[in-house]
């Protein structure tokens, strides 16, 4: 037995919801606490099944962690040593597990990580941050599923050019250039706003990195860093979901706690398909039309369109008076899930990166799975949009990347339970 989502459309979502704290952003603050001896403490923590999988493989490397989910606060107590080995049954759980690797190659001089699991979206190579370590003196290999790292004489400074604007590379070797010996300096570097997040925590324990929120960054390496206590950005993610929420439904959505500037791209998109924006210091209110415009989207990394949107744009398309084009640029093996919204009565036609969608009047209720945290949410409001129940199975995907997700839909007026199935 598995939990299932049920859902019945067509149903209008208005309301409030207020978005917690990065998912994005939180489990490599984490990370980076292995990199200071002590206590530290990170607070706008969400409660999703992936911030309890972090905990658990920190506990395992040694650290005491206190996980206050009633105040949103992880406590992390750092010992002097610590353990260097990271089990597969956490990593093929959660691919964030991969960012232990640069702390514990820095504090500890050796780590062991499992090669990672986590979505069903794509390739995600390890090869940037094992050749960017490389050039700092790591000793790297593969042994028994495991990717081993060694630095007999400590990490040193090197210039790195990534090939891709990788996240989990810039952060990777972020947080370990922050132990190195001299300079290091990492040409084409993420720019996403969890980056910037995680570089403030760092110099907020003593690091010194300059260029933050640009493509260049330079890390002068300290001796040490100190524990410190962090409050983590908004989850622009959740915030996008909301948005397209109120957008397909034709509904109306006030997203409290969400940085509308983090995500200029989208909202402007959401325009573009009829609906209308307005944005203040706390957030913004997204009110969509009877029937969305369809718009063409192409995935890229900050400050473009994001990846992680990109299953909310097939789904309003689906629903749209028109045909739109996706294109994604960044994890091949998204388009899974459009086969599932084929089941809802979706008229997806996939051409390599490209998808080109023709809306229809309305969607048909059905059975369908997910297989990733983004596709799984997009399944349930396509669901809202559709005659009839909708069950969508998969859901433990769903928990690894929303908070309270049920309830928010509920308090939006869905109607929605979740149940054994």
């Amino acid at each position: 037995m598995e939990d299932v989502i049920v859902v019945t459309g067509p149903s209008t979502l208005r309301g409030t919801v207020t978005v917690p704290g990065a998912k994005n952003s939180v489990l490599k603050l984490m990370a980076a606490t292995l990199l200071a001896q002590g206590r530290s403490v990170i607070t706008n923590v969400p409660n999703i099944q992936d911030v309890w999988i972090m905990a658990e493989l920190l506990r395992r490397l040694g650290c005491t962690v206190d996980y206050d989910v009633d105040a949103g606060s992880v406590a992390v107590d750092v010992p002097q040593e610590l353990g260097h080995q990271a089990d597969y049954d956490l990593v093929r759980a959660m691919r964030a597990s991969i960012s232990v690797l640069g702390p514990l190659v820095a504090r500890c001089r050796r780590a062991e990580v499992a090669l990672p699991g986590g979505d069903a979206i794509g390739s995600r190579g390890l090869d940037m941050h094992r050749a960017g370590l490389e050039l700092m003196g790591a000793e790297i290999g593969i042994d028994h599923g495991y990717l081993v790292a060694s630095v007999p004489e400590g990490l040193h400074g090197a210039d790195h050019i990534l090939d891709f604007p990788s996240v989990g590379a810039t952060e990777n070797l972020m947080m370990a250039a922050t132990l190195a010996r001299g300079r290091t300096v990492i040409d084409n570097a993420a720019r996403e706003p969890e980056i910037t997040d995680i570089a403030r925590m760092l110099n907020g324990m003593g690091a010194k990195i300059s260029g933050v929120g640009t493509n260049t960054l330079v890390i002068d390496g300290v001796h040490e860093l100190s524990p410190v206590e962090h409050r983590v950005v908004p989850d622009r993610i959740v915030a996008g979901t909301w948005a397209f929420a109120a957008a397909i439904t034709g509904g109306e959505i006030e997203v409290r706690n969400a940085d509308a500037s983090a995500l200029t791209v989208v909202l402007d998109k959401l325009v573009q398909s009829g609906c209308r924006v307005s944005t203040e210091d706390s957030g913004f209110t997204v009110k969509g039309p009877a029937r969305p415009e369809p718009i063409n989207v192409s995935t890229l990394p900050y400050p473009g369109f994001p990846t992680d949107l990109q299953p909310f744009v097939v789904a309003l398309n689906a629903v749209s008076t028109g045909s739109g084009m996706v294109t994604e640029n960044v994890f091949e093996a998204r388009w899974g899930f459009t086969s599932e919204l084929a089941r809802l009565g979706a008229v997806v036609r996939l051409d390599g990166h490209h998808a080109l969608i023709q809306g229809v009047p309305r969607l048909s209720g059905a059975p369908v799975v997910a297989n990733d945290i983004r596709a799984g949410a997009a399944l349930v409001i396509a669901g809202l949009a559709a005659e009839g129940t909708t069950e969508v199975r998969g859901v433990e995907h769903i928990d690894r990347g929303y908070e309270r997700f049920m309830e928010n839909l509920r308090g939006l007026g869905a109607g929605a339970v979740r149940r054994r199935g």
